[in-house]
């Protein structure tokens, strides 16, 4: 039996009190997360928050199966916010779609919950779709199924609420959601925003766009009870272990003992809450390495390493080659390899020998950076 086919649907059962240290934590986390950030800049906490943006964007689409361009995704951004005059061409609508979503989350999350509101959300997501109605609730007398395995051999995981019922579900959910005032207690906002998601996702009122519309719910619903845009990629954190997040997901929607769903959801904002952590250190080991080396660089080798940042914490994929350094900095291969050299014995790059080929590698956590004013 499916939780909405309950009688007692939509009283969802827990314990509060099973999440008071995973609470502790992420108000701790959280807390650090914000002193880091009071410290920048106004130009460099712009920077920062449309790093997480796009990394939301795209990780909420790639759960989804849809793989955004990052350069679509942050031309998208870019533009909507007037931030350049010279766009590149994009692409991907998508990427222009979940872009607008994401600000209109993000801006505007004092507004107040409705169904017109989640409607305008969806909208957004498949403004000019052929194959969808946006902003309409599903119809129809097919079944809404998640489902999983090759055809003829389909695993049923979830089946939603006949579409006749979304309208009043609909209506059911919006008013639970409004009546639920979490008085900035750090129980009750992980409690709401975590059953904010599994609610709306099991009546799953859309024929797609469901999980990014309920992604896009956490975060008004977590930015709305503690007075601020949050800060973190809440699907970059559900994207690294997808399978779990199903997994769970699947177990909360056969019963509205939620207990197990509130422990899990609780422990992957403290993820996503240390994941920005990592992201705001990073940067200012970014800022110092720069006040640092910089002088000491050309061009090129500025061009190249930039590049290798780009990616983050988690590294350059591959690493840096000679091959990828001529394409990045446009130059010859004795140049390349002379400025590869160079930076190798200012011990900016570690070289890496593998058979015939070398890869050079970037960690500023290895590096002795002298200590310098982030928001410079």
């Amino acid at each position: 039996m499916y939780n909405w086919q309950s009688e007692k649907w939509a009283e969802f059962v827990y314990n509060e009190e099973i999440i008071s240290n995973n609470a502790l934590r992420l108000a701790e986390l959280s807390g650090e997360v914000f002193g880091i950030f009071k410290t920048f800049n106004s130009a460099k906490q712009q920077n920062e928050i449309l790093d997480i943006m796009i990394s939301e964007a795209i990780k909420t689409s790639e759960i989804e199966g849809e793989m955004l361009s990052r350069e679509d995704v942050r031309s998208s951004f870019l533009k909507k916010l007037g931030l350049t005059t010279t766009i590149k061409n994009i692409k991907d609508r998508r990427a222009e779609n979940v872009a607008l979503l994401m600000l209109e989350v993000r801006n505007n999350f004092q507004t107040k919950l409705s169904e017109k509101l989640i409607k305008q959300w969806h909208g957004m997501l498949f403004s000019n779709a052929k194959y969808i109605d946006a902003g309409v609730y599903r119809s129809g007398e097919e079944p809404m199924q998640i489902v999983s395995g090759a055809i003829g051999k389909e695993k049923v995981h979830f089946e939603a609420p006949p579409s006749s019922r979304v309208p009043q579900e609909m209506k059911n959910f919006v008013k639970w959601y409004n009546a639920f005032k979490t008085n900035g207690n750090i129980l009750k906002i992980i409690a709401k925003a975590s059953i904010t998601h599994l609610y709306f996702e099991s009546i799953h009122p859309f024929e797609d766009g469901n999980g990014r519309i309920g992604r896009a719910l956490i975060e008004k619903c977590l930015s709305e009870s503690l007075g601020r845009q949050i800060i973190m990629s809440i699907s970059q954190s559900i994207e690294k272990n997808k399978n779990r997040y199903y997994d769970e997901m699947k177990k909360a929607q056969h019963t509205l003992e939620i207990d197990s769903w509130l422990l899990y959801f609780s422990q992957l904002l403290i993820d996503a809450q240390q994941n920005a952590l990592d992201i705001l250190d990073f940067s200012i080991r970014k800022t110092q390495f720069f006040d640092k080396y910089k002088p000491a660089l050309n061009e090129r080798q500025t061009k190249a390493i930039n590049k290798m940042l780009d990616a983050g914490k988690g590294g350059f994929e591959g690493g840096m080659t000679a091959k990828k350094y001529i394409s990045i900095a446009g130059t010859t291969k004795a140049t390349a390899t002379r400025d590869l050299t160079e930076l190798v014995e200012l011990g900016i790059l570690e070289q890496n020998l593998a058979g015939r080929s070398t890869n050079y590698t970037l960690d500023l956590f290895k590096l002795n950076l002298a200590k310098s004013s982030q928001s410079k």
